[in-house]
């Protein structure tokens, strides 16, 4: 990020703009009235803005900013905000994505759509290679067929066990389901990408697609939660492994988990 500095200016809100279209969330009307019944001038933080082009952009306190202005009666006000000179609105995606303190929690979605406006790297091949398998991002995380919605965890996946296997376990979820919403479920996305790394070499893909697509996607989800003799996501990989095997001795895989 090139350097950037700041100075505090009173601005009147009809010129605070808030770039929704691209890394903003959807306002809240709930927050703000949550806001606005516990305001307090003295001990508010100021809305921080992004002077570009001349327009400022806020990319933190647009629930702040509509608290002030519905205390106000819902007209416009001078509000004191913290203003930054020379980012670029990718610049402006990956702060709000990084966003902490005071701020509402943002969702997974949330952080991984202003990521993925920000150009973050990591982000933008994520994508790519979930959209590549045939299934959409959700950023809103409503659960549908082919509707990724276990962002946060298919995200942290991707990156620990690299683009190559990600890809390989999205191609066997969707080969064996086709995008049942169950088998979008994180325990599940999980279950396969932990099994595709740990057997990577190891286990034949066609057996894994055939296995599973005769197995109803909700049971790793169901048995996994059931068992109580692994610890967290061990029990959905473990499920995998039952379903892989099968009663097949020749094509059994040892248990190394």
């Amino acid at each position: 990020m090139k350097h950037s500095f700041y100075k505090e200016l009173t601005i009147s809100s009809d010129q605070l703009l808030i770039p929704r279209t691209t890394y903003q969330r959807e306002l809240n009307e709930k927050r703000v009235h949550r806001i606005a019944a516990q305001f307090d001038e003295r001990i508010a933080n100021e809305p921080k803005v992004s002077c570009r082009d001349g327009r400022y952009y806020v990319f933190d306190g647009q629930h702040t900013i509509s608290a002030r202005k519905l205390l106000n009666g819902g007209k416009d006000l001078p509000i004191r905000c913290k203003v930054f000179y020379g980012l670029t609105q990718e610049e402006e995606a990956l702060l709000f994505a990084q966003q902490t303190g005071a701020s509402a929690k943002l969702t997974a979605g949330a952080r991984f759509r202003a990521l993925v406006c920000g150009g973050d790297e990591d982000a933008l091949a994520f994508l790519n290679a979930t959209e590549d398998a045939g299934f959409c991002v959700d950023y809103q995380q409503t659960r549908g067929v082919q509707r990724l919605a276990c962002i946060s965890t298919a995200f942290r996946l991707y990156r620990r066990v690299g683009d190559e296997f990600y890809r390989e376990a999205m191609g066997v979820l969707t080969d064996a389901w086709k995008g049942d919403p169950d088998s979008l479920r994180a325990e599940t996305v999980r279950g396969v990408v932990e099994f595709v790394d740990l057997y990577h070499g190891e286990y034949k893909r066609r057996r894994l697609v055939t296995q599973l697509h005769l197995a109803a996607p909700i049971v790793i989800f169901r048995e996994g939660r059931a068992m109580t003799n692994l610890p967290g996501y061990k029990r959905y990989l473990y499920q995998v492994y039952r379903i892989y095997n099968g009663s097949s001795a020749r094509s059994a895989l040892p248990m190394k988990f």
